[in-house]
């Protein structure tokens, strides 16, 4: 990614820096940090999801916001003992979540089917309600500011199927 950035006019003006995201630190402090399309899902487990809110938290100036964009768990829709779900059923995708109900976790299984072959892809996930990572956030010193089912900004409900959360830095 770094390599197709690099090959952009201009991409010498941006700073980057590879490391793990809940625990690298970087100079200085800033007003807005986010993770999108259920990156912290990423973090395998409870306690590196939780060292991920403290080090944005380290990050952030006084009233600055951390925005993250996640699914709602599908679990309300797993029928008693099942554990797989589709995500997409498409002529050229298949997608599946395999769900560990009791640990949160899950595996992730993509099919492509691009010109009569076959391609796989598999990776585990830890999925988060968002409760839980309010509870995160105060850990780490941060409040709900706001949530929305989108981002259109429609209102979160019972019936979200994802949501994007503001939490901003309180101390």
């Amino acid at each position: 990614m770094v390599d197709q950035l690099r090959s952009q006019p201009g991409s010498s003006d941006i700073d980057v820096t590879i490391g793990d995201f809940a625990t690298t630190k970087l100079p200085g402090t800033f007003t807005l940090a986010y993770l999108v399309r259920n990156t912290i899902m990423n973090l395998t487990t409870q306690d590196a999801q939780v060292e991920c809110f403290r080090n944005v938290a380290a990050h952030l100036a006084r009233g600055g916001c951390f925005v993250i964009e996640a699914v709602i768990p599908p679990w309300q829709r797993l029928a008693p003992g099942e554990t797989v779900i589709p995500f997409d059923v498409s002529p050229a995708h298949l997608g599946f979540d395999e769900i560990d109900v009791a640990t949160q976790n899950s595996w992730s299984h993509h099919y492509w089917f691009v010109n009569g072959e076959t391609k796989t892809f598999s990776a585990p996930f830890r999925y988060v309600w968002p409760s839980e990572l309010d509870l995160m956030a105060c850990i780490a010193g941060m409040a709900l500011r706001e949530r929305w089912s989108d981002w259109n900004r429609e209102p979160f409900t019972t019936e979200s199927r994802s949501h994007v959360s503001v939490w901003q830095k309180v101390g």
